[in-house]
Order: structure tokens, then sequence, then C-alpha cells
């Protein structure tokens, strides 16, 4: 299993327009890229920072997503600064004791 992290500093502009650009369909897209098994969506409205920590089946998918439109479609948008984007292997056993919500961690630790 493999992370995600992708940090930006997002727009100044009050809180009610931020929100809404974030609707179902704005979540909807990410059910289709191959091998996500799931996001989770951050903001953080005192600091103006926002992003998302993704977790991908495999390193390849990973990549492939950070080479991909979604990430290039972020990357050519003037509007967000400071943009970061880092891929981690999971430490699986240590996850696994943390109680990680990572899909079939405990079966794939079972097997090792």
């Amino acid at each position: 299993m493999v992370i995600v992290q992708i940090n930006y500093r997002r727009p100044d502009m009050p809180k009610a327009e931020w929100n809404a650009r974030y609707t179902d369909d704005t979540a909807k897209p990410f059910l289709s890229v191959d091998g996500l098994q799931w996001k989770i969506w951050l903001d953080d409205e005192a600091e103006l920072r926002s992003g998302g920590i993704y977790c991908f089946e495999d390193r390849a998918k990973a990549q492939a997503y950070v080479d991909g439109p979604i990430v290039a479609r972020m990357k050519a948008n003037t509007a967000l600064g400071e943009l970061q984007i880092r891929i981690f292997d999971v430490r699986a056993r240590q996850s696994e004791i943390t109680h990680a919500p990572v899909p079939g961690l405990a079966k794939r630790m079972a097997a090792e």
C-alpha cells in the first residue's frame, strides 16, 4: 500500500464561497481513479491550506495518479500555491497495531 499526500495553499476567499466548490459531484471522479482505495479530504480555514490523503494499492498506481490529469490540473491552477506532493510506502505492521483504516491490511499481515 502507498499513501499520496497533497497539500496546497488555497485562495483567500469567504468560507461559503470555498465550501461551495465541494459538492458530491466534486468527489465522484475519484471513484474511478485506478488503484485508489480511499481519499480523505483536508481543509484548514485558519491557515488557508487544503489537500488530501490518498491510499493506493501500489506505487505504480500512485505514481500514475501523480503524473495524471487531476494532479496536472492542480499544478496548472495559479490560484493554488505551495503545492506539495509526496508518495509514501505504508509501514504495514505499525499501521496494523495502531488500527489504521487500510483495506486488506490484516489479511496482508497474516500472509507475511
